[in-house]
C-alpha cells in the first residue's frame, strides 16, 4: 500500500513538474524580444560614400567600380564611353559589427585602407534605438610617378591622405532610409600653400525603394569654404540599385572621377550644369568564407 501511495505521490509531482515548465516556457514566447533593423541600404557604399550597412562575418564582398568619361565630351568619345577610370576593393566582415577593406584605383593610381564599426545598431521591441551609429576611418595613398626633382623633395608620408567619418542614419520605413556622414579629410601634402590639409565635410545620403529589386540613391557631400584649391566642386551623385541575386548593380551618375575617399571629397572638379558628369556602374558580389 506504502509504495502505491508513494508511486501516486512521484506521478503527481512530476504532472506539475511538467505542467509548470510548460506555462514557463508559453510565457517566455509572448515575451518582448529585440529585433535588428537590417538592409537599409542595399549594399556598404550608396555610390561613393559609405553606407548604414557592413558585410556580415565571415563574408567577403568583391566591389568593381566603374567611372566613363565625362558626357560633355561628344560623339567624337561616344559621349565618355572610350574612357574609363576604376577602382577594385576587397572588404572582408570580421564579425557582423567589424569590418575591413583594401582597394586600388587608376585615379592617381592609389591605394586605399579603411575599418569600418556599428557603434550603435538601430531597433525594435524590448530594446529600441531609432537611429544607427558608425564610425569609419580611412586612409589613401597615391603612388602616381614624380619627377626626379620632387622625389628629392617628398618623402612617403607626403603621398599619404586620412578620413576619419561618423556614420548616423536610419531606416524610416520599408523603403526609406537616410544618413548623415560628418567627415574630417587630413592631407599630409595639399598642391598649394591656400589649400587646408584638414578638410571639414558633412554627406547626406538616402535610398528610396522602388521595387522589391530596385532603389534610387542619392548622395551629396558639402565641403566647408576656403579648404580646398579653386575649381573644386561637391561631389553630388544619384543612382539605381538593381538586385540580381547574389549580384548588385549599382548605376550612376556623379560629377566625381575619383572613387577613393579623399579624391571624391577634396578633388572633385565636374560641375552638374556644364555636363561634367561620369555615368559609372558598381558592381558587388559577396562570397562566404567562414560559416
Amino acid at each position: 500500500m506504502n509504495k502505491i501511495l508513494l508511486i501516486l505521490a512521484f506521478s503527481i509531482f512530476a504532472f506539475n513538474t511538467i505542467n509548470a515548465q510548460d506555462l514557463l516556457d508559453l510565457l517566455g514566447e509572448d515575451e518582448e524580444t529585440t529585433e535588428y533593423v537590417n538592409a537599409s541600404f542595399k549594399t556598404t557604399r550608396v555610390i561613393n560614400a559609405q553606407s548604414l550597412e557592413n558585410v556580415a562575418g565571415g563574408v567577403l564582398d568583391f566591389k568593381i567600380s566603374h567611372r566613363f568619361g565625362r558626357l560633355n565630351q561628344g560623339a567624337y568619345e561616344l559621349w565618355g564611353l572610350d574612357n574609363a577610370s576604376m577602382r577594385m576593393g576587397l572588404d572582408y566582415g570580421i564579425n557582423d559589427w567589424f569590418m575591413v577593406g583594401v582597394g586600388r584605383s587608376t585615379v592617381g593610381k592609389t591605394y586605399d585602407a579603411f575599418f569600418k564599426a556599428k557603434v550603435l545598431r538601430q531597433s525594435t521591441g524590448k530594446k529600441k534605438m531609432p537611429l544607427s551609429v558608425l564610425v569609419y576611418g580611412g586612409l589613401t595613398n597615391k603612388t602616381l610617378r614624380r619627377s626626379e626633382a620632387e622625389d628629392e623633395l617628398l618623402d612617403f608620408k607626403h603621398q599619404l591622405a586620412y578620413t576619419a567619418q561618423v556614420i548616423i542614419g536610419s531606416r524610416l520605413s520599408k523603403n526609406t532610409s537616410i544618413e548623415i556622414l560628418p567627415t574630417l579629410v587630413h592631407r599630409n601634402l595639399t598642391v598649394t600653400n591656400a589649400e587646408k590639409n584638414t578638410v571639414l565635410a558633412l554627406g547626406i545620403a538616402g535610398r528610396q525603394k522602388l521595387t522589391k529589386r530596385i532603389a534610387i540613391n542619392a548622395e551629396y557631400f558639402y565641403v566647408l569654404p576656403d579648404q580646398v584649391a579653386d575649381g573644386i566642386t561637391n561631389a553630388l551623385s544619384i543612382g539605381f540599385d538593381i538586385e540580381t541575386g547574389g549580384h548588385v548593380f549599382q548605376l550612376h551618375f556623379t560629377n566625381a572621377n575619383a572613387m577613393h575617399d579623399n579624391g571624391f571629397i577634396t578633388e572633385t572638379r565636374g560641375d552638374w550644369l556644364d555636363g561634367d558628369i561620369f555615368f559609372g556602374f558598381n558592381i558587388s558580389r559577396v562570397f562566404t568564407i567562414v560559416r
